[in-house]
């Protein structure tokens, strides 16, 4: 599935047999950067399959396995720092399917080329659409903008945020049957 924030250079080689390592052990990846020159550091976000709430003992279990396969594969020359997370409350959006997930809430999104006059979009998402688009309502207008357009993009920490994770509120992950669904069903009117 595609990702915005994908990695460069050797760890992109073996980014797909990360995700296939952590899709086998029940989780999804969120993100994967290596980042700095100097002491680099290998970030990883992930979160579990099922929408349970990422555990300490989760990412140690994904430290240990990626410890594993980058002593195997070993994609990066120089000595770095592993640092396995949970994508966190406020955090990026990286693929298609959570911008259906946190439909309703508060998003930064940035482009990467100018659309309509700007690159920078904040406001609530309103979903996707047509298969590969995001609805966003900023105070200027509803904002329409395709995935593969995108660069980077993360929720905004909000108090509505912080209390739907608070009550355990937050939105289970979504599949592509449910996004065709909604996409399907879009422009209806809901009955009351």
């Amino acid at each position: 599935m595609e990702r915005l924030e994908r990695p460069v250079g050797p760890l992109a080689q073996i980014d797909d047999d990360i995700v296939s390592m952590l899709e086998a052990m029940g989780f999804d990846l969120v993100r994967l950067l290596l980042i700095g020159s100097q002491n680099p550091r290998l970030q990883l976000m992930a979160e579990p399959s099922n929408g349970d709430l990422m555990t300490v003992e989760h990412c140690e279990e994904i430290s240990r396995a990626l410890s594993a396969l980058l002593d195997v594969e070993d994609p990066i020359s120089e000595a770095f720092t592993l640092e396995v997370s949970s994508a966190g409350v406020d955090r990026p959006l990286t693929r298609l399917l959570d911008f259906e997930r946190f439909k309703g809430f508060k998003a930064k999104v940035e482009t990467r080329f100018l659309v309509d006059g700007r690159r920078r979009f904040s406001g609530t998402l309103g979903g996707v659409e047509d298969g590969n688009k995001v609805r966003i309502t900023t105070e200027e207008g509803d904002a329409v903008l395709a995935f593969s357009d995108m660069a980077k993009a993360k929720l905004v920490a909000t108090d509505d945020l912080f209390e739907a994770a608070k009550a355990g509120t937050l939105p289970k992950p979504v599949s592509l049957a449910d996004l065709k669904t909604s996409d399907s069903t879009a422009g209806s009117t809901p009955a009351s």
